[in-house]
């Protein structure tokens, strides 16, 4: 698969950042990307989408980006699917959390283009040897 039509689901319910994630994917070269405004949304999505990639923000509600990398994690289908979570908390409590939750990669905010790809090359990396 070209890295161009990897499917991505980005999860965020702040458009603003939607709309940031999707133009620094498109500068590094994705342009397969849907959304969704929350995990339950994204949830939902994954259970009748064939994503390659998930880049989740942590905090949503009704359903955060942990409770939704928790489930991913639960679904046969879904369990080795590349997860990048990206939140604006650096805390170690919550790295620890989402690494022990099976997150693939973590993105503190604010992050550029380059920072960006490198962790989607990892996780992808990652995945591929999974």
């Amino acid at each position: 698969m070209t890295t161009s039509s990897l499917p991505i689901l980005v999860v965020d319910d702040y458009a603003t950042m939607v709309r940031i994630i999707r133009n620094l994917l498109k500068q590094i070269g994705y342009e397969n990307v849907d959304e969704a405004s929350n995990g339950a949304a994204a949830y939902e999505k994954l259970k009748t989408g064939n994503y390659g990639l998930v880049i989740s923000d942590w905090n949503m509600e009704p359903m955060s980006g942990f409770e939704l990398l928790q489930r991913v994690r639960q679904e046969p289908a879904t369990a080795n699917l590349p997860f990048i979570m990206v939140t604006a908390e650096s805390k170690t409590d919550n790295v620890i959390a989402a690494r022990k939750a099976g997150v693939t990669n973590y993105i503190v905010k604010p992050f550029n283009a380059q920072t960006l790809k490198a962790r989607i090359d990892q996780a992808l990396g990652n995945a591929a040897a999974a």
